[in-house]
């Protein structure tokens, strides 16, 4: 499952894993929104296979839940905490420009 997560962590300069009903993820992807971030999303509750998945990310953050687990440019970033430190110290914007997210 490590390699189905890696894959999918590929596909664009944004993905993030997360739940439907997680308020967590929604203030992320709110976030990511409000910049003009077009990320992949993958709610692992409606994937077949979102259990294995959620186990293997909660392995890579060495946190339960894992949700929601952001990458850019392929590198998991982390959770809402690590994104939102980025955010408030403008380390944030810089880092999805790097990865080719947003342009302006």
């Amino acid at each position: 499952m490590a390699e189905r997560v890696s894959r999918l962590s590929a596909e664009k300069a944004v993905v993030i894993f997360t739940r439907s009903q997680c308020p967590m993820c929604h203030t992320v992807l709110s976030l990511f929104s409000e910049l003009s971030v077009y990320a992949a999303v993958h709610e692992l509750d409606k994937d077949p296979r979102g259990r294995e998945m959620e186990r293997d990310l909660a392995r890579r953050l060495g946190r339960a839940p894992p949700v929601p687990a952001v990458f850019i440019g392929g590198n998991l970033i982390g959770s809402t905490d690590m994104i939102m430190s980025l955010h408030l110290s403008g380390k944030l914007v810089p880092m999805l420009k790097a990865a080719g997210a947003i342009w302006l």
